[in-house]
């Protein structure tokens, strides 16, 4: 006698939808311009700009990994890394703060 084979399916393949790990907030498109400023597009299609200048002109951050980011060449470099700009050093920023101004001012000019 051969053995019965039974076929099982997902009872709720086709109702309940595949969950969609995309925050908001997630950055999907970064370009940097000149003058230290960045314009950014979020997952859910809000774009904006990001002025670095007040922030890398200020003393404070010489020897922090933002230094690099003072020479226009390697500012150029910000990309997209799971959901985030980042820079080759290892310098990035804050999606979720930057998200909030971007919604509420259409920009957001980070301070020293």
């Amino acid at each position: 006698m051969s053995p019965t084979q039974t076929t099982k399916t997902d009872s709720t393949s086709g109702v309940v939808p595949p969950p969609r790990p995309v925050a908001p907030w997630r950055i999907v498109h970064v370009t940097a311009k000149p003058g230290m400023w960045l314009h950014v597009e979020f997952a859910d299609g809000t774009a904006g700009e990001v002025r670095l200048d007040p922030f890398l002109s200020a003393s404070r951050i010489a020897g922090t990994v933002f230094e690099a980011l003072r020479d226009p060449a390697f500012f150029a470099q910000a990309r997209v890394e799971l959901g985030v700009v980042t820079w080759p050093n290892g310098a990035d920023l804050a999606p979720d703060a930057m998200y909030d101004h971007i919604r509420t001012q259409g920009h957001w000019t980070v301070e020293p």
